[in-house]
C-alpha cells in the first residue's frame, strides 16, 4: 500500500511535456495575440481618420474660394489651412522669384514661388507653377512674367517646421535651387523682411500665363491610403497564430502515436 500511494503522488505531481510546452507557451500566444489584434484596430482607426481627412480635402479644393484674411484668421487660430481655396490680389515682384526643384508631368524643372505684393505693403509667397529646366531663368519666359495688379486664386499650403526628410539635398540658397520649402530661407535670400513676410504659401490654379509659363494647378495632393491593407495583415496574422497555437494544442494533448 505505501508504495503504491507514492507512486500515485509522483504520477499526480508530474506535469507531461506537453503540458509544460503549455504553461510556457499560452501566455506567450495570448500576448501575441492580443498585439497583433491590438494593431489590426489601429489600422482601423487610422482607415476612418484618413477617409474623412481625405473627404474633407476634396471638400475644401472644390469650395469657393475666400478671402485671403479669412485664411490667417483661421492659421492664426491654430486651424489647418491646408487645400483651402483663397483669392488674394497684389502686385508680383518677379525679381525675387525663387525657384523649387520639381517634376511635372514627366519633366524636370521647377516651380516658380513669387513674392505678391499686397495692399497693405506685406507679401505673400505665390507657386505660380511650373516650367522647365531648361526655363528657369526669367528671361527666357518674359511673357509669363505679368506686370500690374492681379488676382490669384489657388490653395493654402502651411509652411514647413523643418526639412521633411533626411533624404533631401539641403537647399542651394547660392543658386537659387529649393529643395524643400524653408519659407523663412527663401524669404531671406530674396530680400522679403521677415515682419511683412505672410506665413504661409499659395499655390496658383490652372488659369494660363500669358505665353504658357509658368504652368499654374501644380498642387499634388497625395495622401497614400493603405491602412485597410495593413488592417487585414495584422488580422490575418492574428487568425493564422490561432490556428498554427490550436493545431499545435491539439497535436500535444493527443500524445505520440503508439
Amino acid at each position: 500500500m505505501p508504495v503504491k500511494a507514492k507512486s500515485i503522488m509522483a504520477d499526480s505531481g508530474a506535469l507531461k511535456p506537453s503540458h509544460r510546452r503549455l504553461w510556457f507557451a499560452g501566455p506567450l500566444v495570448l500576448l501575441l495575440l492580443v498585439i497583433l489584434l491590438s494593431l489590426g484596430t489601429w489600422q482601423v482607426k487610422r482607415l476612418y481618420w484618413k477617409e474623412a481627412l481625405l473627404s474633407e480635402i476634396e471638400l475644401r479644393v472644390h469650395s469657393a474660394p475666400v478671402e485671403l484674411g479669412e485664411i490667417e484668421t483661421i492659421a492664426a487660430s491654430g486651424g489647418d489651412i491646408e487645400y483651402r481655396t483663397v483669392r488674394l490680389s497684389g502686385i508680383f515682384d518677379h525679381a525675387k522669384e525663387r525657384h523649387f526643384f520639381a517634376t511635372h508631368q514627366g519633366q524636370t524643372g521647377y516651380y516658380v514661388y513669387t513674392p505678391l505684393k499686397l495692399d497693405d505693403g506685406r507679401e505673400i509667397f505665390v507657386n505660380r507653377g511650373f516650367v522647365p529646366y531648361e526655363m528657369k531663368e526669367p528671361a527666357k519666359r518674359e511673357q509669363g512674367q505679368v506686370t500690374g495688379r492681379v488676382t490669384i486664386e489657388g490653395l493654402a499650403r502651411a509652411q514647413l517646421a523643418s526639412k521633411p526628410s533626411i533624404m533631401l539635398p539641403d537647399n542651394d540658397v547660392g543658386k537659387n535651387i529649393f529643395y524643400w520649402k524653408d519659407i523663412r530661407a527663401m524669404a531671406k535670400s530674396a530680400g522679403v523682411p521677415a515682419d511683412t513676410l505672410v506665413p504661409f504659401f499659395v499655390d496658383a490654379n490652372a488659369a494660363p500665363n500669358p505665353g504658357g509659363w509658368p504652368k499654374g494647378g501644380v498642387t499634388l495632393i497625395d495622401l497614400p491610403n493603405n491602412h485597410l491593407q495593413y488592417a487585414i495583415t495584422w488580422y490575418g496574422l492574428a487568425a493564422a497564430l490561432v490556428f498554427v497555437a490550436g493545431f499545435a494544442y491539439v497535436r500535444d494533448m493527443k500524445g505520440p502515436k503508439k
